[in-house]
């Protein structure tokens, strides 16, 4: 981007964003591999019993009764879903679905610019350190100023409206703003 005003899309647009995504992109996804691994991924029913051991004030045995899920359709589908995001940033230029719905895309936090294949592998692995921080890692984007979370800061990237998304005019003045230096 040559030098402008940026604005930083937060915590709700980044969480509508990824609901999207998971609803149209992993949630597909995760059909197929479950109809290709005949059922193996996961139990259904193990998992409907843990809901009401839960729901039944019984949370020590709905954490003691975890269902064992097949690591190799587990893995298939991290793989599917990490290799489609990617797909759709080349595709779109840095954004995934729902980012791209919301006017949205991932760029390199010094220039602005286009995310390289390892900046866009490294973002999508730091989800898992993200995940694994009881999810501080995404919520401390509602408290930085830039809106990064733990994922951006590990690859060098931030989520920025793009000048002619749906969600630019809506958001116009009410987003985090920045320079781009050159």
């Amino acid at each position: 981007m040559e030098q402008t005003d940026v604005r930083y899309a937060g915590f709700w647009a980044r969480s509508v964003a990824s609901l999207y995504d998971t609803l149209f992109l992993a949630l597909p996804i995760g059909v197929v591999v479950y109809l290709l691994s005949g059922g193996e991924w996961f139990d259904f029913s193990a998992y409907t019993q843990n809901m009401r051991y839960a729901m039944h004030g019984n949370a020590a045995a709905a954490l003691t009764h975890v269902p064992p899920t097949a690591l190799k359709w587990e893995l298939l589908f991290e793989a599917a879903v990490m290799v489609a995001i990617i797909l759709f940033w080349r595709r779109w230029r840095g954004a995934t679905p729902g980012k791209r719905a919301l006017g949205m895309m991932v760029v390199d936090a010094k220039s602005f610019g286009a995310i390289d294949n390892r900046q866009a592998v490294i973002r999508s692995l730091g989800y898992i350190a993200s995940t694994l921080m009881l999810l501080m890692g995404f919520f401390m984007v509602a408290f930085r100023r830039d809106k990064r979370a733990l994922h951006d800061l590990m690859a060098g990237t931030v989520v920025i409206y793009t000048e002619t998304g749906p969600a630019a005019s809506a958001e116009k003045g009410r987003g985090t703003k920045a320079t781009a230096q050159p």
